[in-house]
């Protein structure tokens, strides 16, 4: 069986790039804390955006795929699902949903975790929604020319519950060691759950939902306001790239953590930066849609398309987007570069 031990976190010898990238996550935990109270509308208006970006990313991710429009309305309650792929993306939402509203009470622990799965894989009426696999499942790559490797053979599932005992425990007694950071021990108990991949069907999205139920518990909310599954998705190559190498001798007990960790803390770091930039822009004026859309624009240095600046402020309608650009053309402080769907828009010299 495998051992679960995380007392390397506790020996002094991580990289200095992971402590680093953890003392700028702490600090921007700090501004954005101080920041919530006096910006109380603009953090439920993120809030919304985010949920939709993290069901629709994190099904994404799996191949899990629905209009915009059709995952807005799902995720608002406002339609019910007409496929499989909307009923998964229900249940991405019902599971999220407690995730968001009830992680005071929900723990790394086999209960909660089973209760997590239940709630995202009943809408598509899986019959083994919150229910460990009943049989072995490998996780195979396809090459480019089409001819399939096992990758990875998790645990099986003969063996599942027990690894999944036992990394809970490992969890709570790592918990319970007050010189490991919690920050380094997230990513190392996800890693390890996703080489168990306890569930047939699931495991990749379970897998983003215990990383914000962790985070939340140990007070970082970030994913709350900026999707940390679109974070993943955006950088999904790498994301892979790293589950590969610290997966590697993970069955003999030989396998490198590191990789995973710094894939994991810069999507967290950047989910923080891109929180930031929604701040950083306004620098002190009047904190309105149409301020923020033209000190994007009139801070930039470079060109940005409409979309560039729909990406930059997702709580503001294209619609908004375009009425100041109208603006800001009229007034001359803003000229226009190329045309179409190419069209880019930077500040007046």
């Amino acid at each position: 069986m495998r051992k679960f031990d995380y007392s390397f976190l506790d020996n002094g010898n991580l990289p200095a790039s992971l402590v680093n990238t953890v003392g700028g996550i702490y600090a921007w935990r700090t501004s954005t804390d101080a920041r919530k109270e006096e910006h109380a509308q603009l953090f439920t208006a993120l809030e919304k955006v985010a949920k939709v970006q993290s069901v629709k990313t994190s099904n994404a991710i799996e191949g899990i795929v629905a209009s915009d429009q059709r995952i807005k309305e799902i995720v608002n309650q406002n339609s019910a699902p007409r496929d499989r792929d909307e009923e998964e993306i229900e249940g991405y939402r019902d599971a999220l949903n407690k995730v968001h509203t009830e992680y005071d009470h929900l723990n790394f622990r086999g209960k909660d975790i089973l209760l997590l799965h239940e709630t995202m894989m009943t809408p598509a009426k899986d019959p083994l929604a919150g229910k460990y696999k009943q049989t072995d499942n490998v996780i195979v790559e396809i090459d480019s020319q089409g001819y399939r490797t096992v990758r990875f053979r998790p645990v099986s599932a003969e063996e599942t519950k027990a690894h999944m005992e036992q990394l809970e425990l490992a969890y709570l007694d790592a918990c319970s060691n007050y010189h490991i950071n919690s920050l380094l021990l997230i990513p190392c108990v996800i890693l390890d759950f996703l080489c168990i991949h306890p569930f047939m069907d699931g495991n990749g999205r379970i897998s983003r939902l215990l990383s914000l139920l962790l985070m939340y518990k140990n007070g970082l909310d970030v994913g709350k306001y900026i999707s940390f599954e679109a974070q993943i998705n955006k950088y999904k190559r790498s994301y892979y790239e790293a589950l590969q190498k610290s997966s590697a001798g993970w069955d003999e007990n030989k396998n490198d953590y590191v990789p995973f960790m710094e894939n994991f803390l810069f999507s967290l770091y950047m989910c923080y930066s891109e929180l930031d930039k929604r701040f950083s822009i306004v620098k002190g004026k009047k904190f309105t849609k149409e301020n923020r859309v033209e000190a994007t624009i009139l801070d930039s240095i470079s060109p940005l398309s409409k979309a560039d600046i729909c990406e930059i402020n997702p709580d503001i309608s294209p619609t908004t987007v375009e009425l100041v650009l109208g603006k800001l053309l009229k007034a001359g402080k803003i000229q226009k570069i190329g045309s179409a769907s190419y069209t880019q828009y930077v500040k007046k010299y």
